[in-house]
């Protein structure tokens, strides 16, 4: 088994070579802190959002795609929105929406009801979206019914997280190339699935990949990958939010100009502020109009 390295912000595939079987380890740190740094969410919120970093990272290996991959649940619990996505190039982003302070802990009562959805947004074609309705206790649960459901692949999520890391551990069962016989490959996997359930949190936020495979799978015959470094970005833009400005229409913008002089919108990802006077508003509904006339 190759030796591994401890990276606070990266994730780490590995295969089984005797098996159909593969999986993943990921950690978060700075990440994990830049997306929740000045949010003030309730700690079991920010542990939440995190675990959802940690799961977008983990399948976004899982597929080969040129965009971003987003991990999204609506409920009708305490938090009615969150959303984490990492992109191709391993930048990740998230965000928790609620009305009123969430109270509880649980992952049932903070997210209740409502469904998970996983968009796979390429820059080519038409996006891949999968649901799934929140009905686990946690969010492992949901993805490991997710693909289940859209895959017929048998899957296995550990997540665990304190107030400066979040981590994740995956494994799925492959399509049978190495065995064929589904009761060969039910006792394999029953057998690495059973393995990964003994790791402890405070194993998986602290100890080095290579030590926690070790202490998995020292019997087993593994092949590990290069790390892959993920690290916390927005795509807002000073050029996006101008056209977001723009779809509200001219008469709602002007509205808001004879209030407050000039319109200002702040990313509620990662801080930024973009102010926009009367002047470039004006322009900005003169190039719209301009494109429209004939």
């Amino acid at each position: 088994m190759s030796q591994t390295t401890h990276n606070p912000d990266a994730s780490q595939r590995f295969i089984f070579e005797n098996a159909d079987i593969r999986g993943e380890i990921v950690r978060l740190n700075k990440t994990y802190l830049d997306t929740v740094r000045g949010k003030q969410y309730p700690e079991p919120v920010g542990a939440l959002l995190g675990q959802f970093l940690a799961a977008s990272a983990l399948l976004s290996t899982t597929i080969k795609f040129d965009g971003r991959l987003v991990i999204q649940a609506r409920s009708e619990g305490e938090v009615k929105v969150m959303m984490a996505e990492c992109t191709s190039a391993g930048e990740l982003r998230g965000i928790a929406r609620y009305a009123q302070a969430p109270t509880s802990e649980q992952f049932s009562e903070l997210l209740r009801g409502g469904n998970l959805v996983i968009t796979i947004d390429t820059r080519k074609g038409e996006p891949y979206q999968g649901i799934v309705e929140l009905e686990g206790t946690n969010l492992a649960e949901c993805l490991q019914a997710y693909f289940y459901q859209s895959e017929q692949l048998a899957s296995t999520f550990y997540f665990a997280a304190d107030k400066d890391h979040v981590a994740g551990l995956m494994l799925q069962q492959l399509p049978g190339q190495l065995h064929k016989d589904e009761d060969e490959r039910k006792r394999h996997w029953e057998h690495f699935s059973t393995l990964a359930r003994t790791i402890t949190d405070e194993e998986l936020l602290s100890l080095p990949n290579a030590d926690i495979l070790h202490r998995l799978y020292h019997q087993e015959e593994l092949r590990v990958f290069a790390p892959r470094d993920l690290k916390f970005a927005c795509s807002c833009s000073r050029e996006r939010t101008a056209r977001a400005i723009a779809a509200l229409g001219k008469v709602e913008v002007d509205e808001i100009i004879a209030e407050q002089g000039g319109v200002e919108i702040s990313c509620e990802f990662c801080g930024t502020e973009y102010n926009f006077g009367p002047g470039e508003l004006a322009l900005l509904f003169e190039g719209a109009e301009e494109g429209t006339s004939h």
